[in-house]
């Protein structure tokens, strides 16, 4: 969602064939939609107008998510609606967090942002909080800040399973989000390392993530069983651009029935032990699962 004076309503996304960025009145259309087909959510990321080093957008109540989740709640009180709580697509180096002096991310600074960017989210009507960032101790974080404010029921489904992946370069160009310098290794995670994953989401589950999550999925699916089989919450597959674009390509160049070849994969996920998928299959997916009942 963007809130960028005089950007279009949709502005097809070059890299994501059927998948568009959206004014605050068209994704309401879009939220309308989705409830429409039956999908259980949608999940809000946001574009801000203008970018900062510190990333100010992310918690502007006037802002894009802010915006877009207060007008669905008001057109489909009864959809879910999460929103993604980071920095990288308001800071305009695209890392997810403060900079220090020598280029790394500070760690501690960037989760107080975080924090006061969960509470704006809450505060405009965000059914579920979602932080992408990776820092360490950002669940508790919010956790903590939006007790202190009254939103004492608001859950939080943590990134806790985040890894430093190939498959997101759709979406950073979609979002304005990659870096401008370095990449995010030191704070996503390596992905030969499925024991961390493990460890990290049961930190987050410590410090009170009510959902979990696995991102990206396709490659990942040994480490979405094991993350269900250690935490017992619900969890989380983001299938993500870099997985949805490859699809399109092949079904484009008429290598894969796409129908197909998208509903072997979700169930995939789901067989995993996803509770939730987080696609932007997910529409087509609705219909064509309609289609079969």
């Amino acid at each position: 969602v963007t809130d960028a004076d005089g950007a279009p309503a949709r502005e097809q996304i070059e890299a994501m064939p059927g998948v568009e960025r959206l004014s605050v009145a068209a994704a309401v259309a879009e939220a309308q939609e989705a409830a429409a087909l039956g999908l259980g959510g949608v999940l809000l990321f946001g574009i801000p107008a203008e970018k900062d080093e510190l990333g100010s957008g992310a918690w502007d109540q006037e802002g894009a998510v802010q915006l877009a989740a207060g007008a669905i709640k008001r057109a489909v009180p009864e959809l879910l609606v999460a929103s993604d709580v980071c920095l990288c697509e308001y800071t305009d180096h695209g890392h997810c967090g403060v900079l220090r002096e020598d280029g790394t991310v500070d760690n501690d600074a960037t989760v107080e942002l975080i924090a006061r960017t969960a509470v704006s989210h809450a505060r405009a009507g965000a059914d579920l909080l979602a932080p992408s960032d990776m820092m360490d101790g950002r669940v508790g974080a919010i956790r903590e800040a939006l007790d202190e404010e009254g939103f004492t029921g608001t859950p939080i489904l943590a990134y806790s399973a985040k890894f430093a992946s190939a498959f997101y370069g759709p979406f950073r160009d979609a979002a304005g989000s990659t870096p401008a310098f370095g990449d995010r290794r030191g704070y996503q995670m390596d992905r030969a390392n499925g024991r961390e994953a493990v460890r990290e989401a049961l930190l987050d589950v410590q410090e009170g993530a009510d959902m979990v999550m696995v991102k990206p999925a396709l490659a990942y699916g040994d480490l979405i069983s094991a993350v269900a089989a250690a935490t017992g919450l619900p969890v989380a597959a983001y299938n993500v651009s870099g997985e949805y674009a490859m699809v399109k390509a092949a079904a484009s160049a008429g290598s894969i029935d796409e129908r197909a070849a998208v509903l072997e994969i979700l169930t995939s996920l789901r067989r995993a032990g996803a509770d939730t998928i987080i696609s932007y299959h997910s529409k087509d997916a609705a219909r064509w699962l309609a289609e079969q009942n």
